[in-house]
């Protein structure tokens, strides 16, 4: 049996003020192109269909478009939502799209089923499982077990206590949550502390688990436990990143065989350093790619260059994001370019940090005084 996995689509999502969707129409269309010359028997997208819970009408239209096209292909498909999505919207007609073999999995309301295929070699159990945070499993838990579910972890475990897995078969666990030291970029919320970490010993009795969530392609923990990756590039921290789909096939007891997909974007995504008057020669960026890209600079004269942003925006149509490295933000002694641990930084330090890289200047003392005061009001409020 064969499985295409997915996820992170993003539908509809902006990076700063540039539209992604002519973006994720391209990459969609390849891997529907990649499904067709695949034949899986089925089909993950395991969650964050879209970047907001109410998705604009264009995004809803481009869904549309690949659910249609995927669906052509007779193949089963299997949808959850994520953190971004709607569970509600993503499972609307959720019955009536099973007779096209499109199953969305409902709201978590403490009953999962399995949905069974089978082949002439191997009988396999898919689970679904939308984003779930500890207040929605606790809410459905038995009396006894209401209290002692504080933690993403134990909202997890007890999730899987209760399916009751057939050892006989082979069982995919598909959902959407962060694992213990997987690895994160800059275009996933995150919440501060690591209060979401599931431990990937969570997930030992299935044969493999689809995750969503994460945007880099990697395994966690064993080579059974996979992000398949967001199929587009959302950030620079996934500069280098190869973006792809996943391949699974089972074939009896045999051990499973996973392969990548590599997807070809549109337009790609550079982070540029140097000064203004070498970013701007034409000879660096003649009979490149760089014109079109998205593209962070980093200009490292010693003196800001007055309107630096419209200016090269005019060599550099995506332009993202432009920053400065010289003695002034040294003196700051910016956050920029220093690697962070996000997961230690209080809130006023990531609002600090999100001020300077769009300002390129850090916060005045009177604004970190103000803005300390407005997070104390929030986080001490009764």
């Amino acid at each position: 049996m064969k499985i295409l996995h997915t996820s992170d689509l993003h539908i509809g999502k902006r990076v700063n003020e540039y539209s992604m969707l002519d973006e994720q129409k391209f990459i969609l269309e390849q891997i529907v192109t990649i499904a067709e010359a695949e034949q899986p028997n089925a089909i993950i997208l395991a969650g964050d269909i879209y970047d907001k819970n109410i998705p604009s009408a264009e995004a809803v239209t481009l869904f549309d478009d690949f659910l249609v096209s995927l669906a052509r292909l007779g193949k089963n498909i299997f949808i959850i939502s994520g953190n971004h999505d709607s569970a509600e919207r993503i499972s609307f007609a959720s019955r009536i799209m099973e007779v096209s073999k499109v199953h969305l999995a409902p709201v978590y309301n403490g009953n999962i089923q399995p949905i069974i295929l089978k082949d002439k070699d191997t009988d396999v159990a898919f689970y679904l499982l939308p984003y779930i945070r500890p207040s929605l499993v606790s809410h459905y838990a038995d009396d006894n077990d209401h209290e002692k579910i504080k933690t993403y972890d134990d909202a997890m475990r007890y999730v899987i206590q209760h399916l009751n897995l057939d050892d006989s078969r082979r069982n995919i666990l598909i959902t959407h949550q962060f694992i213990t030291n997987a690895e994160r970029t800059e275009s996933e919320d995150i919440i501060v502390g690591g209060l979401d970490n599931i431990d990937a010993s969570t997930f030992e009795k299935f044969d493999y688990v689809a995750l969503g969530h994460l945007h880099r392609p990697q395994f966690c923990g064993k080579q059974n436990i996979r992000y398949s990756g967001s199929p587009l590039k959302y950030s620079f921290s996934e500069v280098n990143d190869k973006k792809s789909i996943t391949i699974i096939e089972f074939n009896g007891n045999s051990p499973i065989n996973i392969t990548e997909k590599y997807l070809t974007p549109l337009h790609e995504w550079y982070d540029l350093r140097g000064t203004y008057d070498e970013l701007t020669a034409r000879d660096f960026y003649a009979d490149t790619d760089l014109q079109e890209a998205y593209v962070r600079i980093t200009l490292t004269d010693e003196d800001d260059i007055p309107d630096g942003m419209r200016r090269l925006k005019t060599i550099y149509h995506r332009l993202t994001e432009l920053r400065y490295d010289n003695k002034r933000t040294r003196a700051g002694q910016t956050l920029i370019g220093k690697p962070m641990n996000v997961e230690e930084l209080n809130p006023a330090q990531l609002f600090g940090d999100l001020f300077e890289k769009q300002n390129a200047q850090p916060l005045s003392e009177e604004q970190s005084l103000y803005l300390n005061n407005i997070i104390d009001q929030i986080f001490n409020k009764r």
